[in-house]
C-alpha cells in the first residue's frame, strides 16, 4: 500500500494542475465570446448581463476556482514561471543619461497631452475625430517608458506611494 501512495501523489496534483491552468487560460479567453453572445437573439437586457458577466465576472471567478484546483504548489509554480519569463525582459537597474532622459519623454509627453486634450484639442488638427487612437498611443507610450526608464525608476515611482519614504541625492 505505501508502493502506491507516492504514485498517487505526483499523479493527483499532475491533473489538479492542468486542470487549474485550463480553468485559468478559459477565464483569459471568456472575454473573447462577448461578440457571440451579442449576435444571438437574446433580449438587450440578458446580452447586457452576460457580456457583463463575461468580461468581469467569470473570468475572476474561473481564476479563483484555478487557485483552488491547483492549491498553493500549483500556484507557485506558475507564478514562478510567469515571473521567470519577465525576468529576461526586465529593465536594467542602471540606465545611461541619453537613456533616462528619451524615457523621461516618454513618460511625460502621454500625461501631459492627456490633461491638455480637452483644453487644447482645438490647436492640434484631427486631433478630436482620433481621439481613441491617441489615447491607445499614448498609453503604449507611457508603458513602454517603464522599461526605457530603468529599474530605478520603478523605485522612484514606488516612493510615491510609500508614506515613510525619503529622496537621497547623489553627491557631484
Amino acid at each position: 500500500m505505501n508502493k502506491l501512495t507516492p504514485n498517487i501523489a505526483r499523479t493527483a496534483p499532475a491533473w489538479r494542475f492542468r486542470l487549474g491552468v485550463l480553468l485559468f487560460l478559459f477565464g483569459l479567453i471568456c472575454p473573447i465570446f462577448i461578440p457571440l453572445v451579442t449576435a444571438t437573439d437574446l433580449p438587450a437586457g440578458w446580452k447586457a448581463l452576460l457580456s457583463g458577466l463575461l468580461s468581469l465576472g467569470v473570468p475572476e471567478l474561473l481564476w479563483l476556482i484555478a487557485a483552488a484546483v491547483m492549491g498553493k504548489e500549483g500556484f507557485d509554480r506558475i507564478k514562478h514561471r510567469f515571473f521567470k519569463l519577465f525576468k529576461k525582459v526586465a529593465p536594467p537597474d542602471k540606465v545611461s543619461r541619453t537613456r533616462y532622459r528619451i524615457g523621461l519623454v516618454m513618460f511625460t509627453l502621454p500625461l501631459l497631452l492627456g490633461w491638455s486634450a480637452p483644453y487644447a484639442s482645438r490647436f492640434f488638427p484631427g486631433y478630436g475625430g482620433h481621439f481613441p487612437a491617441y489615447a491607445v498611443a499614448g498609453d503604449i507610450m507611457l508603458a513602454g517608458s517603464l522599461f526605457v526608464l530603468g529599474g530605478a525608476f520603478w523605485d522612484k515611482l514606488r516612493a510615491l506611494f510609500v508614506h515613510g519614504a525619503g529622496v537621497r541625492f547623489a553627491e557631484r
